[in-house]
């Protein structure tokens, strides 16, 4: 089975007792960012499926276009990257979303993608529908829709969803940093805007911010969009729902608080820090005045690696949890490569009281949150999930060539994608639980002629399996390994130590020798497996999403 999507991986050179390893610029403790290598920010997040997708700002496509030297301008960003989890430690990369190619028809009207907001429904055809609106740069908003979080996204307008023509939207400086929700009602609403104050405005009261209910085709206003009344709001608008109420989270402004005083809704609230990241709560999301204040749930933490400048949050409740998505400079600030402005995604559990809709301050950490589970040696797992990695970069597979110098991040998350290791390439996975009973074989999924050696606890440790192998296409390796040295819960690191023109697929672990394996890809008795898009075997076809069969994709009706 050719899975979906995928990563290249290539070595940077790392002594490691005598192991040259690729080198990782994330502590292996550490579960932030949520990528080792590649530069992504904006968050926004859906739960589908049991899975929590995560899609961003492609920086890494500017910092590429850089030659990874400069400031990053955002001119470059075209295409909007995705992650998911199910275990909030190890993270499947889905590629990117190529916008500026689905939005082509556009011609000049197209600009940029940045800052994401994601939302999905039930249809009514029996599809499920998922939306995603995107900054088209400053000037415009567009959106996508799928029938899956992964695609394939289709522009399904011809033209950017809201500019300054848009009902209610003018005058608004910046059009852009949409956030969407879909209520308890079934009803779309979408908030956007930022910038210096109009005009008209203020440095309280800047006046660019607004909010309107969409139409059940989620692709248009329902009325006019109207002003939300967000003290010092800067940029960076996302919507939830809690209890039946509507709650606006959004960054503030670098301007002096001396209007604090005269905020008549501030209650006991201090003045909001620069750069900080606020909310507010409302029954009645088009009555400026049925809005309330609530205060900052981020403060700005003063250290450039964390934030310091803007930030982008999205709040997200995944299993019984709460977490908050965010950007930081701190993967940027440990590589030192003379670029600047390249951000990476975060996240940290978060406390939230749903009836009251109060939110505990938070503190960004590169510590990041617990795992909710285990990850399942025993069923197949591909090849592009990881907590950390060394020496990771990520290439469309019609990219992968000899004249391939770097990777440019200009695939489209529908498109299939291979992985490519070379000597030294690692990757980690947290919490991997081999059980009491132990591992008795190891097979993985791979073409080229290399070797790869299975270590526990620290990529220098002892080695615990190796699979050498040789071949021309993908075909699965399988070795018996010792059982003693797969029980428990484990941090597990998948290493190259010789690599020649390898392609990675997969891997997975069983309780049988190798002799009791015919194929791990049909090892259920099934005539043909079923995967879901993430890897994970299925026993039977879902009711709907994506599934895998035969290497290729299909939409459950």
């Amino acid at each position: 089975m050719r899975h979906l999507l995928g990563i290249v991986l290539l070595s940077i050179s790392l002594q490691v007792g005598a192991q040259e390893l690729g080198k990782s610029y994330k502590n292996i403790s550490e579960c932030n960012p949520i990528s080792a290598c590649v530069f992504c920010a904006d968050p926004t997040a859906l739960v589908y499926d049991g899975r929590l997708y995560v899609y961003g700002s492609n920086d890494h496509q500017q910092y590429m276009a850089n030659g990874k030297q400069g400031s990053n301008d955002y001119g470059a960003i075209k295409s909007l990257v995705v992650f998911s989890t199910d275990d909030m430690v190890n993270w499947t990369f889905h590629g990117t979303i190529d916008v500026g190619k689905l939005c082509g028809s556009w011609g000049w009207r197209f600009a940029a993608s940045w800052a994401p907001s994601v939302t999905w429904r039930e249809g009514t055809n029996g599809k499920d529908e998922f939306f995603l609106y995107f900054a088209n740069s400053g000037g415009s908003i567009g959106v996508l829709t799928a029938e899956s979080p992964i695609g394939p996204w289709r522009s399904p307008l011809s033209q950017p969803m809201i500019d300054s023509n848009t009902p209610g939207v003018s005058p608004c400086n910046w059009i852009f940093d949409p956030g969407v929700v879909i209520d308890d009602n079934g009803e779309g609403w979408i908030a956007f805007g930022g910038g210096d104050p109009q005009s008209t405005g203020s440095a309280l009261f800047p006046g660019n911010s607004r909010i309107a209910k969409l139409k059940n085709s989620m692709t248009a206003f329902d009325g006019s969009a109207v002003k939300l009344p967000a003290p010092y709001l800067f940029e960076a608008s996302e919507l939830n729902m809690m209890n039946g109420r509507y709650v606006y989270t959004y960054n503030t402004s670098w301007s002096d608080r001396d209007a604090w005083s005269s905020y008549d809704k501030r209650g006991n609230q201090p003045a909001p820090s620069t750069c900080s990241m606020c909310y507010m709560v409302t029954d009645n999301p088009l009555d400026p005045d049925a809005w309330e204040y609530r205060g900052e749930y981020v403060p700005n933490p003063g250290n450039f690696n964390m934030g310091w400048g803007n930030n982008h949050t999205h709040l997200q409740k995944f299993g019984d949890n709460y977490y908050l998505f965010y950007h930081s400079m701190g993967l940027e600030q440990r590589i030192n490569s003379g670029a600047s402005g390249f951000r990476s995604i975060g996240v940290d559990k978060v406390e939230v009281n749903e009836s009251t809709q109060h939110i505990d301050k938070v503190t960004m950490t590169t510590n990041g949150p617990q795992a909710i589970k285990q990850l399942d040696p025993y069923i197949l797992q591909q090849a592009e999930t990881m907590a950390n990695a060394g020496g990771v970069e990520y290439e469309h597979f019609t990219n992968i060539a000899k004249t391939t110098r770097f990777s440019n991040l200009g695939n489209d998350a529908s498109q299939n994608m291979q992985v490519k290791m070379s000597k030294g390439s690692w990757i980690m996975l947290n919490n991997v639980d081999f059980g009491t009973e132990g591992a008795k074989s190891f097979t993985i999924k791979a073409s080229g002629t290399g070797k790869l050696e299975v270590k526990m606890g620290r990529p220098s440790g002892a080695t615990k399996a190796s699979v050498e192998f040789s071949s021309t296409e993908l075909e699965e390796h399988t070795v018996d390994v010792d059982p003693g040295s797969f029980t428990g819960e484990k941090k597990m690191f998948l290493i190259f130590t010789e690599a020649t023109d390898v392609q990675f697929d997969s891997w997975q672990f069983s309780h049988d020798t190798a002799e009791g394996i015919s194929n791990i890809s049909t090892s259920n008795g099934q005539p043909s497996a079923i995967y879901n898009i993430s890897g994970t075997r299925l026993q039977d076809k879902p009711h709907g999403g994506v599934y895998i069969q035969d290497g290729k994709k299909h939409i459950a009706k």
